[in-house]
C-alpha cells in the first residue's frame, strides 16, 4: 500500500478511537495503541511496526524527551537526584528479585526467570512522561521524581544491554571491561556537553533566535544530533534526547523552543503509539493467561508499593511518594527490546516473548488509568496510606502552643513570590512536603517545616487561631478545601490566600471561606487589564512600569541562583 494512503487510513482510525476515548473519559494513549492493534498484522494488516513507521516513532520519542529535558534546569536534577537513584536503584533490585521467584513459581527455567524479570523492571519512559505532560505536572514534585527514577531506569537498562551483548558475542568474561567503556563514554559525553552548553551554546542560540524558523531548525537538528551521538556511543536515544534538552534548559529561549518542538511532538507520538500497538502479538497466549494475570498484577501494584515505601523512607509525603509510585505501574516498550533480544540470542523461547507482551499492553492500558485518576485513589487510599506514618522521622518536634502570625504552604515556584512578605511577621512558618526545599530554606536561616497540608494532626497542633495570614499555594483544591475548613473553624479574622485551576474551583473556595483565590492561568490578562484601565495609552507609565518588573525579576533570579549555588 503507498506510505500516504497508509498514514491517512492511520490518522482517519486514530481521530475515531480518539473520539471514542473522549467520550467516554479514557486516556487517548488507550486509543492510539487499538489503532495500531486494529491496523496491525492482527486486524486489518496493512501497518507494520517497521519501517517508515518506526522512524516516525524514533521522532516522537526524540521530540518528547527534548522537551521534557528542556523542563529540566540543573537546579531541578539537584533537587530530586540523590533520592531518584536510591528509589530508581532500590526498586529496580526489589521488582527484578520479586519477580524472578514469581516467574520461577510458573515452571520457568531460571535463566528466561531473569529474563523476564528484567523486562517486568522497567517502566514506560514514553507513556509516563506523555501523560505527566497533559497533566501539566511535569514540574511538580512527583512529577520531577518521576522523571528523575525513569532516568535512573534508562542508564540502568543501558548497562544491561552492554552485559546482554558481551554474552551473546561470547565474550562474558569481558564484561567488567565493557562496562567501564561505556562508563567511560559517558563521563566523556558529559564534560563535552557541560563545555558546550556553557561555552558556546549561548551565543549560537542568540544568533539562531533571530529568526523563528531558524530557531526551530536548530531545535530538531540539536535535540536528534545528540541523540543520535548518545546512540553511536553505545547509550539510548532516549538519554541523549532527555540530555540534549536539558543541556537547553538554562537558555533564555527554552519556553519558545519547547512551544515550536511541541506539534512534532504531538503528531510524532501518535504514530509511536500507534506503531506500538501494532507491534504487540497474541498469538499462542492461552496457556499463558495465568502467569501473564499474577505478573501484570505485581507490576501494577507491586512496583507502586515498592517505590512507595522507598520515598517515604527518604522523607517523603504520602501522596507524591503514591503518586511517582504509580508512575511506575507499567511493563516499558524496552522491556520488549530486552526480551526479543534475549529470545536472538537463544536465551529464551517464544512464550517468553508472548508473555511480556501481554503484561505490556494490560500494565500500559491500566496504568493510564491509574495516572489520569492518582489523587481520586490516593483520597480514597488516605486513611490505609497514612496509617503508622503520621509522625515521619522528618517532621521537627513541636511544642504543645505554637504561635505562628503568618504561614506558607508551598514554596515552590509561585510560593517564592510571597516568601519576602511571609518572613517579614516576627513568627511565621514555611511549610512544605519536599525535604529538598525544606533544607535548603533552613540552610538560608528561614523557619521552614516538613509537613503535609493535608494530616490532621499536623495542622492541628500549627494552632491556627493565632495566625494573621495564611498562603498555599498548593494545586490541589482538595489540600485547600481542607486547609481552609479547618481554619474557619477556630479563626475568621485571618487572611487566607490560596490557588486554584478554573473559576469553578474558585467559587468553591471561596464558599470555604477564602480570602482571595489566585487563579495563575487568569492573573497574568487580568492584571493587563488593571494596567490598560490605569495607565491608559501612556508610554512613559508603561516604561515605569516595564522597569519595576524587571527590577522584580532580576530579584527572583538572584535569589533562585543564591539557593542554586547554596544547594
Amino acid at each position: 500500500m503507498d506510505m500516504f494512503l497508509q498514514i491517512a487510513l492511520v490518522l482517519f482510525i486514530a481521530t475515531g478511537f480518539s473520539l471514542l476515548m473522549q467520550a467516554i473519559r479514557q486516556p487517548l494513549i488507550l486509543g492510539h495503541i487499538l489503532t495500531g492493534i486494529v491496523a496491525g498484522p492482527m486486524v486489518l494488516g496493512f501497518l507494520h511496526p517497521e519501517g517508515p513507521f518506526e522512524l516516525f516513532a524514533k521522532l516522537g520519542i526524540t521530540a518528547l524527551l527534548f522537551i521534557v529535558g528542556l523542563s529540566l534546569s540543573p537546579k531541578v536534577v539537584r533537587e530530586v537526584g540523590a533520592s531518584s537513584v536510591v528509589a530508581g536503584l532500590g526498586q529496580i533490585f526489589f521488582t527484578a528479585s520479586v519477580g524472578f521467584l514469581l516467574v520461577l513459581s510458573f515452571g520457568w527455567d531460571p535463566v528466561s526467570a531473569i529474563y523476564i524479570a528484567l523486562a517486568l523492571t522497567f517502566s514506560s519512559t514514553i507513556i509516563v512522561l506523555k501523560i505527566l505532560q497533559d497533566k501539566k505536572d511535569i514540574s511538580s514534585l512527583y512529577g520531577r521524581l518521576a522523571t528523575g527514577t525513569m532516568l535512573v531506569q534508562d542508564i540502568a537498562a543501558t548497562f544491561m544491554l552492554v552485559v546482554m551483548a558481551a554474552i551473546g558475542g561470547g565474550v562474558a568474561g569481558n564484561i567488567g571491561p565493557a562496562l567501564l567503556l561505556v562508563i567511560g563514554k559517558g563521563l566523556l559525553l558529559a564534560v563535552g556537553l557541560i563545555f558546550f552548553s556553557r561555552v558556546i551554546l549561548p551565543s549560537m542560540t542568540k544568533l539562531f533566535a533571530n529568526s523563528q524558523e531558524f530557531l526551530l531548525l536548530f531545535s530538531v537538528a540539536w535535540g536528534v544530533g545528540v541523540a543520535v551521538i548518545f546512540k553511536l556511543m553505545g547509550f539510548s536515544v532516549e538519554v541523549g534526547a532527555l540530555v540534549a534538552g536539558v543541556s537547553l534548559a538554562t537558555s533564555p529561549y527554552h519556553y519558545e523552543i519547547s512551544a515550536k518542538m511541541k506539534i512534532l511532538r504531538d503528531f510524532f507520538l501518535v504514530l509511536f503509539f500507534v506503531t506500538l500497538g501494532a507491534g504487540l502479538s497474541f498469538t499462542g497466549i492461552s496457556h499463558l493467561i495465568i502467569p501473564a494475570i499474577t505478573l501484570s498484577a505485581f507490576v501494577l501494584f507491586g512496583n507502586p508499593i515498592i517505590l512507595f515505601v522507598f520515598l517515604r523512607r527518604l522523607g517523603y509525603a504520602a501522596k507524591p511518594s503514591f503518586q511517582t509510585g504509580l508512575t511506575m505501574a507499567q511493563v516499558s516498550e524496552f522491556s520488549l527490546v530486552v526480551i526479543l533480544l534475549a529470545q536472538t540470542m537463544g536465551h529464551v523461547g517464544e512464550d517468553a516473548v508472548a508473555l511480556v507482551t501481554v503484561c505490556a499492553l494490560v500494565t500500559i492500558s491500566i496504568s493510564a488509568y491509574l495516572m489520569s485518576f492518582d489523587e481520586k485513589i490516593f483520597n480514597f487510599l488516605k486513611p490505609v496510606l497514612d496509617r503508622g506514618t503520621k509522625k515521619s522521622s522528618t517532621q521537627e518536634p513541636k511544642s504543645e502552643e505554637e504561635h505562628h502570625e503568618a504561614i506558607l504552604f508551598g514554596c515552590h515556584r509561585l510560593g517564592e513570590d510571597f516568601l519576602p512578605h511571609i518572613v517579614e511577621f516576627d513568627e511565621y512558618l514555611v511549610i512544605d512536603y519536599d525535604p529538598n526545599t525544606i533544607e535548603t530554606l533552613q540552610k538560608k536561616g528561614i523557619n521552614a517545616r516538613y509537613g503535609d497540608a493535608e494530616d490532621n494532626e499536623f495542622i492541628d497542633d500549627l494552632n491556627l487561631q493565632s495566625a494573621k495570614l495564611i498562603v498555599t499555594t498548593l494545586p490541589d483544591v482538595d489540600s485547600s478545601m481542607f486547609l481552609l475548613s479547618k481554619l474557619r473553624k477556630v479563626n475568621q479574622k485571618a487572611i487566607a490566600i490560596v490557588m486554584a485551576h478554573s473559576a469553578t474551583e474558585a467559587k468553591l473556595l471561596y464558599g470555604k471561606g477564602a480570602s482571595y483565590v489566585i487563579l495563575p492561568h487568569f492573573l497574568g490578562g487580568n492584571y493587563a487589564s488593571i494596567l490598560l484601565d490605569k495607565f491608559g495609552l501612556s508610554q512613559s507609565k508603561f516604561r515605569l512600569e516595564k522597569e519595576k518588573h524587571l527590577r522584580h525579576l532580576e530579584d527572583r533570579l538572584k535569589r533562585s541562583n543564591k539557593v542554586m549555588n547554596n544547594a
